[in-house]
């Protein structure tokens, strides 16, 4: 005697590859997001709750904690700041210019920078904060 046997039909989806497919798109977008970041030299922003973001094209001054001035990633001395600020902008009018100081610099070295970009010409500038 032979039975016949019931065909069951299963209605579920394997979701297997879709989970695949989601991690790898969460592993890309956390190791890209390391590499999206500012130049290589750090600094801790003083925070501000009224901070706002900046495009990318502005150039930089950067203070450190530990006294070095940098001027669009060249390591450069506060007395030859003014002189790479007019090398590099030949149009000093409507240019304008962040400057990124660290939270634990010194505020008297931070005078003398603005001082140095004034000197150099350039009148509009502001000091980037970080958003609390």
């Amino acid at each position: 005697m032979e039975f016949k046997r019931r065909k069951y039909s299963h209605e579920h989806m394997n979701i297997a590859p879709l989970v695949d497919v989601v991690f790898l798109l969460l592993l890309f977008f956390m190791l890209t997001s390391h590499l999206v970041q500012e130049p290589a030299i750090k600094i801790k922003l003083p925070e501000s709750k009224t901070a706002e973001a900046q495009s990318e094209q502005i150039k930089t001054v950067l203070v450190t904690n530990t006294g070095e001035i940098y001027f669009m990633d060249k390591q450069v001395d506060l007395e030859n700041l003014q002189k790479a600020i007019k090398e590099s902008i030949p149009e000093v009018k409507n240019e304008f210019i962040r400057i990124k100081a660290d939270r634990e610099s010194d505020v008297g070295l931070l005078v003398s920078v603005i001082d140095e970009v004034r000197l150099s010409g350039i009148t509009n500038f502001s000091i980037v904060t970080e958003r609390k």
